[in-house]
């Protein structure tokens, strides 16, 4: 009898592993159980589909269930996993037709995340929306297709600035509220200035300080407004985007790391089992530069630690091993806001002080082409170097069209442990209509070279 690869979880991380696997074993059986009814899709592109960027939800899916098991994948959809036997080798599941148990000889639990619902009055009234898939996507059209006007987003984190974008671009009176002093607090309060200005250029309300007490709801259980302790916002429809948290729970006795994320190898096993492995946003991996263990719900992510996990499961049935492990992150993300892109990479100035750096700042602006050149856009940057080393730790950036990507270079730069020095004489593309003579990364890369001369590290 060929072995069973049982696959938990239908996205990015289980569906990369299931078709590697699949690849690699000549006789195996894989079973995939999907609690939702796609497969493959970008969860990233939701916010851009709400928007009316992206015409249907699916242009957002890569692979659908059934081409997967036209490649003889057996998925199975609205199937949901109730429990794990790890030492029994058992999985208990149901569907609509009851409850049922199936064995393995290799389990992947590829669960993702779950958005964050805090026990707040109000929490659970109609018209408060989470976005973590395409069912969340086609609540939110469907809610907009009733005629509202009045959008409040809670959280102004990666979703929330996309999903203030969204609403902008249809029209809604469009309300941010963020507990923090500015926007998407991952960037520090020089760029989050930047993106502040940007909203209230398009007339997005962003209120900040603001903690949400609770959701006020009419008669018949929908909401009417957020309420803050400092004030109450009007709404037809929310966005509560208080981040996500790992769906780890399958695995109780595994090793656990911030926010509860699975801890595993650099081959995504899950060390209290030999067949056991996880990956995508359930598992907490390396930070390359602080050492620690994070939670970095990215598709990117999930994409290359599910390719590792089905090598690895290949090689343990037979096939040649790759050698390919997953080596960390470095944490680069990158979004927008209307026209203004926004990207970082590394650690903040805390997290880096945390870490046991003892962080250098400098802030530039400068311009997306040569100053001269037409179509020049505003640029804004920050760096943060170790005084001890001269390592650079971290860069954030925001600005016009072009801005954006220039945070690949700064993360390739982090990933090899460069110096600032050594930045400043990298060999980097010039002419006119793409940089100024300076790339900004080495504008930022000067300017810390500069504080660093100075002997000027921030106080803690």
């Amino acid at each position: 009898m060929a072995p069973r690869v049982l696959v938990i979880g239908g996205d990015a991380a289980g569906m990369t592993a299931a078709s590697a696997i699949n690849r690699l074993v000549d006789d195996v059986e894989i079973v995939v159980l999907e609690r939702g009814t796609y497969t493959s899709y970008s969860a990233c592109g939701v916010p851009y589909w709400i928007a009316g960027d992206i015409d249907s939800c699916d242009d957002l899916v890569a692979r659908t269930p059934q081409q997967h098991r036209e490649l003889g994948i057996d998925v199975r959809l609205e199937s949901t996993a109730e429990s794990i036997d790890v030492e029994g080798r058992t999985v208990t599941w149901s569907d609509e037709a009851g409850t049922h148990e199936i064995s393995w000889d290799r389990l992947v639990v590829a669960t993702g995340a779950r958005s964050v619902r805090p026990d707040l009055p109000g929490i659970d009234a109609e018209g408060i929306h989470t976005i973590k898939d395409l069912h969340d996507g086609h609540a939110v059209l469907d809610h907009l297709g009733q005629g509202v006007r009045r959008a409040v987003v809670v959280g102004s984190g990666y979703i929330g600035i996309e999903m203030a974008e969204a609403f902008a671009a249809r029209g809604l009176d469009t309300t941010v509220l963020e507990r923090d002093s500015t926007p998407l607090p991952i960037v520090e309060d020089h760029v989050g200035e930047v993106i502040a200005k940007r909203m209230a250029e398009r007339d997005v309300t962003l209120v900040t300080d603001a903690e949400v007490t609770g959701f006020d709801v009419d008669a018949e259980g929908r909401v009417q407004a957020v309420r803050t302790a400092d004030g109450t916002y009007a709404a037809d429809i929310v966005v509560a985007a208080f981040g996500v948290t790992p769906r780890s729970e399958l695995l109780p006795d595994a090793e656990k790391g911030v926010k509860g994320g699975i801890v595993t190898d650099d081959q995504q096993r899950v060390s209290e089992s030999e067949h056991v492995w996880s990956a995508g946003d359930c598992v907490v991996t390396l930070d390359r530069i602080s050492g620690g263990l994070v939670h970095l719900p990215l598709g990117t992510h999930a994409n290359k630690q599910g390719l590792v996990a089905g090598e690895s499961i290949a090689a343990s049935l037979g096939a040649t091993w790759s050698r390919r492990t997953f080596p960390g992150v470095v944490q680069t993300a990158i979004t927008k806001f209307c026209d203004l892109e926004i990207a970082r990479t590394g650690l903040g100035e805390e997290q880096a002080r945390e870490a046991g750096f003892t962080p250098v700042v400098a802030t530039i602006e400068t311009t997306t082409r040569a100053g001269y050149y037409p179509g020049a856009e505003s640029m804004w940057g920050l760096g943060i170097a170790d005084a001890q080393t001269r390592r650079l730790l971290g860069v954030q950036v925001a600005g016009g069209q072009g801005a954006g990507l220039r945070i690949d270079t700064a993360a390739m730069a982090l990933w090899s442990e460069l110096t600032v020095d050594e930045i400043v004489m990298t060999d980097l593309s010039y002419a006119p209509p793409f940089s100024s003579v300076w790339s900004p990364v080495q504008v930022i890369a000067r300017a810390l070279t500069k504080e660093l001369s100075e002997g000027s590290p921030h106080p803690a």
